[in-house]
């Protein structure tokens, strides 16, 4: 029944508030009359009443998922309340900084398309993208260690065969990259599926540039010992985009957009655990800073410069141009591990 008018009916949340707050006082110690005064610049003063306040909201909101089935979704959904509340009293969060986070992620949704996802943006530069890789992907034995996706995957790139190249029409200096597949006891992983897509000369991925270019993207298959080979381009250390709520947050809080040079990968096959991983230039002077923190020391390899008129492994002309070659030898873990 509806309370009188100008009363607040005791219904199903006040009764949980009421309950949550039985439980604390049972489970706690009394709360002091004193005040308190959180941390951070000009904090205000909180008082004992105001603390009770905060605590009994966070446990009716953690009672109201009590009836989940899902064990797991039950536990994800309190973790999920309790931090958020958690920054809020420790912040002493003012509403007009709430409604400029809600603006924030409000730009980011209007601003991501089929070609640019500003979220994954967000997470990569927040550092969430690399721990969730960090808890999900830690490399058993001698495995490729794992890193960021990155914002510019796209699922459909042309095939290139061994010896291909997958430059197109972006702009660069020639690189020849070599490898081998193999499972961790060193058995070779024929027809391995190899995925590779890099930033060009400019510091811009194909996705970046108006129409439908799809260059500095393609995939190949590594033959029955394993072994692969395809020509890209030299990595540069590029800017992440700017231009959007990230690039914007970034600048607020003095912090470098810059990327460390790469060239990403993303390596399958039957059986094995998809490797989604870059390999990184040795001596860029970006390797401590990478804005991502997507660098992993086991990652970085030679990228070695060599001078005009150098034969190059399959006998292409690079006439009166310096070229460059890496070799990247990829170890993937069985799919059970």
């Amino acid at each position: 029944m509806a309370g009188a008018p100008g009363t607040r009916s005791a219904g199903h949340g006040s009764s949980i508030m009421a309950d949550a707050a039985n439980r604390r006082a049972d489970e706690e110690p009394a709360m002091t009359s004193e005040p308190t005064r959180p941390t951070g610049p000009a904090a205000p003063i909180v008082t004992a009443h105001q603390h009770q306040l905060e605590a009994e909201l966070t446990d009716a909101v953690l009672a109201s998922f009590g009836p989940t089935p899902d064990p797991r979704l039950k536990h994800l959904m309190e973790a999920l309340v309790r931090h958020p509340h958690a920054f809020i009293t420790e912040v002493r969060l003012s509403e007009r900084e709430w409604q400029r986070a809600v603006d924030f992620l409000t730009a980011a949704g209007h601003i991501t398309t089929d070609r640019r996802q500003e979220f994954v943006l967000l997470s990569d530069v927040l550092g969430a993208s690399t721990q969730v890789i960090n808890v999900n992907h830690e490399a058993s034995a001698n495995a490729t260690e794992a890193t960021v996706t990155g914002p510019f995957f796209t699922e459909a790139s042309p095939e290139v065969p061994i010896g291909g190249d997958i430059a197109g029409q972006a702009k660069g200096q020639p690189c020849w990259v070599e490898g081998t597949v193999t499972g961790t006891e060193g058995n070779a992983v024929p027809g391995a599926r190899i995925e590779v897509w890099q930033a060009d000369a400019d510091g811009l991925y194909d996705v970046q540039y108006a129409g439908q270019r799809v260059s500095g993207r393609a995939h190949l298959f590594a033959d029955a010992r394993g072994q692969y080979a395809f020509w890209a381009l030299t990595p540069t250390p590029y800017s992440i985009p700017q231009d959007g709520p990230v690039g914007s947050l970034l600048q607020r809080t003095g912090r470098s957009p810059m990327r460390a040079s790469h060239l990403h990968f993303r390596v399958t096959a039957p059986g094995m655990r998809t490797l989604v991983t870059h390999i990184f230039v040795e001596g860029d002077d970006l390797l401590d800073s990478d804005a991502v923190f997507g660098v992993k020391r086991s990652l970085v390899r030679p990228f070695r410069q060599q001078p005009p008129g150098t034969p190059t492994p399959d006998g292409r002309e690079v006439a009166g141009h310096t070229w460059c070659r890496a070799r990247f030898d990829i170890v993937l873990q069985p799919a059970a591990s």
